[in-house]
């Protein structure tokens, strides 16, 4: 902001005159405001008390500092700027207000000085557009914008901290969490699902405007972020609503994310996290992807008890994982396209590029190796959470009994 010219010593009795009258002129200013700036219209945002005595002390200060031949000071604009702020006032309608009233109050100094053949139009013209472009109106203006900023920044970590609580299961009583779900904009009833998407770095977040986009398909939701993680409480709308989510979330995919089952209370969200971690580790071994807590229980199992389903590959592969390379991966992906299959030779056969009768031959290999048949449902099952456990878990591909 410029410095303000200096008073010129020729205003200084005309502005001694007005100061009397401030009283008169702040609510005769606060009645322009109220008839031309339209949030100022309605008493209750603003009352006719607080905005006539804005008004008396704003003219106040303008013709005292006239009248005493310094230059102004500005803190009663950026007080007043900074409460605007606070008080959820539009910045437009407050500079607004401030033009309105910059423009009377030199009216009546220009009506004023009319008479007085020592001032010039242009030394009011002068004076006047700095206090209407750049005195009150700019200081006012920046102090609103430091205040908002700060009120963002504090409101965001409230916010962040109450999704924190939900995960951690800090907040228990009803009443509280009621009072959490109307800070956070969530309704106080579900269906919820949590989202948690892995960040690529640090402090960086892993779905950058995914509040605003959720909000366009009518879903609130609130989100944390964490050292590795961004993690969220999204409430569903309606039967399709949890599909619409996920849609949107596989748009938005460029990274690995996990989504819990859907709850109906808040004080189910510390289980539907634990839920959603077990989903995105059960992505392990892709770079991308969105995958549900219920989309595969084998991947689940394996993820959630990884050392189990290590020691399960060890046990019931050992003999495959003994072979060379490019054997053991020939067999192991024709397990996994029979099981992609349905149990089927001639489906796996189909995605393997190859014949029925190879895939029939490698799977008795399989079984040769295992000591398991792929008859028995049991022995099936065994090879498929081991199977899951070499995909997902790193580096056990190359583990040896």
């Amino acid at each position: 902001m410029s410095r303000a010219p200096s008073p010129p010593a020729e205003v200084a009795p005309v502005a001694a005159l007005l100061l009397q009258r401030t009283q008169e002129l702040g609510d005769r200013m606060a009645k322009r405001i109220r008839a031309e700036v339209a949030y100022y219209t309605s008493e209750e945002r603003v009352s006719s008390a607080l905005l006539g005595d804005s008004c008396r002390r704003n003219a106040e200060l303008v013709f005292g500092q006239l009248a005493e031949g310094c230059v102004p000071g500005m803190t009663q604009a950026q007080d007043t700027g900074r409460e605007a702020a606070r008080m959820g006032t539009p910045l437009a309608e407050l500079l607004h207000a401030y033009r309105v009233g910059s423009e009377f109050l030199w009216t009546e100094l220009a009506a004023a000085a009319g008479a007085d053949d020592g001032i010039s139009a242009d030394t009011i013209v002068a004076l006047a557009g700095w206090w209407v472009n750049q005195g009150l109106a700019a200081a006012a203006g920046d102090a609103y914008r430091e205040a908002a900023a700060e009120l963002a920044l504090q409101h965001e970590r409230e916010r962040s901290a109450l999704v924190e609580a939900l995960f951690t299961g800090m907040l228990t009583d009803h009443t509280t969490l009621w009072e959490a779900a109307d800070t956070l904009g969530l309704p106080t009833e579900g269906p919820y699902v949590v989202v948690v998407a892995e960040v690529p770095a640090p402090g960086r977040e892993a779905l950058p405007g995914i509040e605003s986009r959720l909000l366009t398909e009518q879903a609130r939701s609130a989100w944390r972020l964490l050292p590795d993680l961004q993690a969220g409480v999204v409430a569903v709308r309606g039967p399709a609503g949890e599909e619409t989510v996920l849609r949107l979330l596989e748009k938005s995919a460029g990274c690995r994310i996990g989504v819990s089952p859907s709850y109906r209370t808040l004080q189910g969200t510390p289980r539907a996290l634990r839920h959603a971690r077990l989903a995105l580790a059960g992505l392990r071994g892709r770079p991308a992807g969105v995958a549900r807590f219920d989309d595969s229980p084998v991947a689940l199992l394996v993820a959630a008890s990884p050392d189990e389903a290590v020691r399960i590959a060890r046990t019931a592969l050992a003999r495959v994982l003994e072979l060379p390379p490019d054997e053991r991966t020939r067999l192991l992906n024709t397990l996994e396209q029979w099981y992609a299959a349905g149990g089927s030779a001639a489906g796996a056969a189909r995605q393997l590029y190859c014949h029925r009768n190879t895939v029939r031959y490698r799977l008795r290999r399989l079984e040769e190796l295992t000591g398991r048949s792929l008859q028995d449902p049991r022995a099936v099952a065994d090879l498929a959470v081991a199977l899951r456990a070499l995909r997902l878990l790193p580096g056990t591909t190359e583990v040896r009994p």
